[in-house]
């Protein structure tokens, strides 16, 4: 990807974002932040009887790139499994984004994919925990 395509995905994510807005009853719900840019985001995701995430979604404000990578990010992870999901890099992430337009900005790129697998790791932790304690 070009320097213009991933300025042209970025903003086709920004202008047109995916998943914003809340799911009802979510197995995660986190609040992220970036003091820096004062970029403030909830992601919340929901997993099926499969372990696969059914459903995701995002909210919050801040600068363009991440605000584009959290609509981004919500694409990608769907349909992944907790540990698929903790396998992500934001190296990769940082790579499909553009990593010339976001690279000076790396903190707001990695923001919802931080965020989500923290939330995911909280999750599948107490998931564990609950599933050791019934058998």
């Amino acid at each position: 990807m070009n320097r213009q395509e991933a300025i042209d995905f970025l903003l086709d994510h920004y202008e047109n974002p995916r998943n914003q807005g809340e799911i009802a009853n979510p197995d995660v719900s986190l609040n992220g932040g970036n003091p820096g840019c004062s970029d403030v985001i909830t992601m919340q995701a929901r997993f099926g009887e499969d372990g696969k995430l059914q459903e995701i979604a995002w909210d919050g404000e801040g600068c363009t790139i991440s605000r584009a990578a959290a609509s981004y990010v919500t694409e990608m992870v769907q349909g992944l499994t907790p540990d698929q999901i903790d396998e992500i890099s934001f190296e990769d992430l940082m790579e499909q984004l553009g990593r010339e337009v976001v690279m000076t900005r790396p903190t707001c790129a990695t923001l919802a994919l931080g965020t989500l697998k923290k939330g995911v790791h909280e999750y599948h932790m107490h998931k564990r925990s609950e599933d050791a304690h019934y058998s």
